[in-house]
This record gives C-alpha cells, structure tokens and sequence, in this order.
C-alpha cells in the first residue's frame, strides 16, 4: 500500500501534536462518517474542554476510537460471543459498540455510565492520526455544536468549531461520508439499536 503523505509524517508536527495533547489539547479530524473532535482518554481537562466546545450535554457519554481493536480493548471487558461477531465483521467500519467498560476507561469519559462506545472508523487519515498518537486512542464526539449538524466537511468543521480548538486536520482527500454511525448496544447476545446510521446490522 501506498505510504499517505500528510503532515503526520513530519516528526517534528507529530512531536508538537502530542504535546498539545497532553496539555489538554483538543484536535478535529475527518473519519469515514462525519468529522470529529478528540482528546488523549486519560486528561480530564481536556474532556471538559470537549463538553464545553460543543455545549454538550454531560450526560451524554464520549466514544473511544482507535485505528486497531487491540488499543481499545484494555477499555472494555466481559465481551459476549455477540459483541465479538459484531467486531470481526464491522470493525473497521461506521459502528459504535457499546459494551461493558473496563477499570481503565474514566466515569468521565461514559457519563458515570459502566458501558462505553468503541469504534474503528474506516478512514485512511484517521488511521495514520492514530498510529502517531501516544496511545493510539482518543476520546470523541462529533465537531459541531451541540444542536448544529455535524460537520461533513474540512470547512465546515473549521467554520463551526475551528477557533475553539487546537488544530483542524486536512482531509488528504479521505472524505466523510456524511451519516453517523450506528450505535448498537450489545448485552451479553441480545442487541439494542441505540440509534441508526450508516450500518444496517443483519
């Protein structure tokens, strides 16, 4: 496969990004379905940051993403057979699953919730974000305000949340698809569709 050419292969930007990061920085970035704002799991500062952007209500819980199952699965914990089929065959893809948390993963993070989403999007520039993050998995929401569309977009995205944030990633060329995902929660095997998206489970 072709190496992607962006700016996260410069060493010096990737050393800066994690150095935001780590100082309660917040990012915005384009996945396979709308754009994004992140933050590094661990830095309660900077979910706040994330709810005070967006306006967001705190009883709604933020969602893991990763470019690789194996950086989120310290997160979770007690995975149904069920849970398991639905990553080997949506994983990558527009599927949140919410499954039950591990110790790991902060009550600020799930909205003192004992579950938490996690997804892998199916999107180039995503992927590589995450291969260079310390890490490799960031808390998420969508990058609009609370109420606004979601952002489809780079410009969108810079014209809705840019100046509230640390840094609005380019796209390259690997778009958003525009729909959000599908929020599925899994109780040992019995599913509950907690909100349609692009994927339509079988």
């Amino acid at each position: 496969m072709k190496e992607l050419k962006t700016i996260l292969n410069e060493k010096l930007f990737v050393e800066e990004l994690n150095n935001t990061l780590s100082k309660d920085g917040v990012i915005a970035f384009v996945t396979d379905t709308v754009w994004g704002l992140g933050c590094l799991v661990n830095n309660k500062k900077a979910v706040d940051r994330i709810y005070e952007i967006k306006g967001r209500d705190r009883s709604k819980p933020l969602i893991l993403m990763s470019n690789e199952y194996e950086n989120l699965k310290p997160y979770v914990k007690n995975l149904s057979k069920k849970a398991n089929e639905i990553i080997k065959c949506y994983f990558p893809g527009a599927l949140t699953l919410v499954v039950e948390k591990s110790e790991k993963t902060p009550y600020y993070i799930t909205s003192n919730k004992e579950t938490v989403g996690i997804r892998i999007p199916d999107n180039e520039f995503f992927k590589q974000l995450c291969s260079v993050v310390e890490g490799g998995v960031l808390a998420t929401t969508s990058a609009n305000l609370s109420g606004n569309p979601s952002s489809k977009s780079y410009i969108e995205a810079k014209n809705s949340i840019g100046h509230l944030v640390d840094y609005v990633f380019e796209d390259y060329g690997f778009t958003s698809k525009g729909l959000e995902s599908t929020v599925v929660l899994v109780v040992e095997d019995s599913l509950k569709i907690l909100r349609q998206g692009a994927v339509f489970l079988d």
